[in-house]
């Protein structure tokens, strides 16, 4: 039987042996960076979320075995390691005087024809105030940079192409990565062909700008190039490193790499004998498998995270890792689903293990995690503010992806209703059995969408907005005896 919420919560005050003491551990979050010049403009404080992913996550079949070993379970009931606390950022909350309510500006007209329809049906429209959507992006509105059909019609409903002309608060949860959000938006409205605002998007390493407020200087793994040095900047981390500023300044930390001219002068060489990093956050996929280990494994046998040093007690971590998300499979342009960040962590895990005797203290971000959900409630929140001006958390939340491993589990044990895609990792013609989604399978995106609103709004709810309906002026008049 699975542990409940509460239990799994309590075990983050207990060690290891159960008896109650406090324990620290290397991946438990220090104390805030605290400054006496903070100001009234600076980020509010973090939310710390205990890690409270239930043991029902962690699927036999596609995990490697240290990630299931039984003492594992005995203490931890998350995946993440026993005490982890996974910060996540308060989302700023606009004044009464910012908020206004419309739709977009560019159709003024369809605005006030939009209200008019509204005005005429108030209970469908509170049931459409009372609903939202959560949507995994690669395997449910796109493969890579192509687009899923389905997916454009879907969004165009929920952007006020209906019989009210409202818009369905909804939000983008996806684990992948790689880019700043801005870009990643600005990507993504250009493929789906409809507006996607930075305020109701969240990717794998959104939630870990959180993180700035309590590390200086940090080691930023994964992403084409320098890209996630350029992320973890606009976080508002003071002092990024990436491997290639390693390698630049020593070479021979990884013998197995190339190191071109165009790395070398993008690079930022120090003496990192002489500077201490403080945790190391692999943000996105790693493009080069050798030098990240090699990299990584040096900072976690270190003494205090300085390189060229080893601690002297090679059982004791020196230093904290975070992984942004777990996944083992990510669709893409590919037929087969390719390998993603969760196979570079138990590769990683099974080193540290062998190398030390002793299991990796690890904390990952992501789906299923409820951090990452917790998150989606203060975005979900916000969102609400700027498309109806009014604060408060749709209670009908509907999640649909393609993977039963992160976007099933993670809403179904958040109390979100949960619908499966077969567009991705799942393409069977039956829900997963081990972690089915609530309101079932569906063929894709449309059919889920559409399903659910029916569900809330009732089975003759219409997917069009009709002008003619709400505008006498466009219906066909009849022509004037004057004319004739």
């Amino acid at each position: 039987m699975s542990p409940s919420a509460d239990e799994v919560s309590a075990t983050f005050t207990k060690n290891a042996n159960g008896n109650g003491e406090d324990v620290a551990t290397s991946n438990s979050v220090p104390q805030m960076h605290t400054d006496i010049s903070r100001s009234d403009d600076d980020p509010p404080s973090p939310i710390e979320v205990p890690a409270t992913r239930l043991a029902l996550a962690e699927v036999e079949r596609l995990m490697h075995p240290l990630s299931i070993h039984p003492s594992q379970r005995e203490r931890r009931a998350s995946r993440n390691s026993f005490g982890a606390s996974l910060p996540i950022p308060r989302v700023p909350r606009r004044s009464v005087l910012q908020m206004r309510p419309g739709m977009p500006d560019s159709i003024p007209s369809f605005d006030i024809l939009a209200r008019k329809a509204q005005d005429m049906a108030q209970q469908k429209v509170a049931n459409a105030k009372n609903m939202a959507f959560a949507f995994d992006i690669d395997g449910v509105l796109v493969h890579g940079d192509r687009l899923i059909p389905e997916g454009q019609k879907a969004l165009e409903i929920l952007n006020g192409d209906n019989e009210l002309g409202i818009k369905i608060p909804h939000i983008f949860l996806t684990n992948g990565s790689g880019k700043p959000e801005a870009e990643r938006c600005a990507q993504l409205s250009k493929i789906l062909g409809s507006p996607v605002s930075t305020k109701q998007f969240i990717q794998a390493h959104t939630p870990m700008s959180a993180l700035a407020q309590y590390y200086n200087t940090v080691l930023v793994v994964g992403g084409e190039g320098y890209r996630c040095r350029e992320i973890a900047e606009l976080y508002g981390f003071k002092d990024v490193v990436v491997p290639n500023d390693i390698v630049a300044w020593d070479e021979t930390i990884a013998p197995y790499r190339v190191f071109g001219p165009w790395e070398r002068a993008s690079a930022r060489p120090r003496d990192f004998e002489n500077i201490k990093i403080e945790a190391i956050l692999v943000f996105s996929d790693s493009r080069d498998y050798a030098t990240d280990y090699q990299i990584i494994m040096d900072l976690l046998r270190s003494d205090g995270g300085r390189l060229h040093t080893q601690a002297k007690n090679p059982t004791k971590q020196s230093l904290p890792i975070y992984f942004s998300q777990g996944d083992f499979l990510c669709p893409t342009e590919h037929p087969i689903p390719r390998m993603s960040q969760g196979t570079f962590r138990v590769g990683l895990e099974a080193m540290y293990k062998a190398m030390t005797g002793i299991e990796l203290e690890r904390t990952i971000y992501g789906k299923p995690e409820i951090a990452t959900y917790t998150y989606a409630d203060e975005v979900l929140s916000s969102w609400m503010e700027d498309i109806h001006s009014e604060n408060v958390l749709p209670k009908n939340v509907y999640m649909i992806g393609d993977n039963p491993q992160s976007d099933i589990v993670g809403g179904n044990a958040y109390g979100w209703n949960t619908c499966l895609v077969r567009t991705g990792v799942h393409t069977g013609d039956e829900n997963d059995k081990e972690n089915p989604a609530s309101m079932g399978l569906f063929e894709n995106v449309l059919h889920a969408v559409v399903t659910c609103m029916q569900r809330e709004l009732g089975h003759d709810f219409k997917f069009e907005f009709d002008l003619k309906a709400h505008n006498p002026t466009l219906l066909d008049a009849p022509v004037s005896a004057i004319e004739v």
